[in-house]
């Protein structure tokens, strides 16, 4: 996963403080100054979703304006999963 982390220049994970993502870490990358897609690391896999929040700084810290999760145990050896995310960052 570190390889897809870094190839969409997702940030380094951080600790959700909002509660959205029960205290996991949370990883996200930019796709407009309001829209973030944001992996969510918890015990055994990643979750993928896709936010609205009113600035970068609240990513993490506040809950979202909008939040819809795109795949629960996303793993990058499913063609479908990796298509999808590269629907949302290419």
């Amino acid at each position: 996963m570190t390889n897809v982390f870094l190839y969409y220049d997702f940030t380094p994970f951080i600790k959700d403080e909002s509660g959205v993502f029960a205290g996991n870490d949370i990883c996200f990358s930019e796709l407009n100054s309001e829209h973030f897609i944001i992996f969510e690391k918890n015990a055994t896999h990643y979750n993928l979703y896709v936010s609205r929040y009113k600035s970068k700084i609240d990513v993490g810290k506040n809950k979202p304006e909008i939040l819809e999760m795109l795949i629960e145990n996303y793993d990058k050896s499913i063609p479908e999963h990796r298509v999808l995310l590269r629907k949302y960052l290419e």
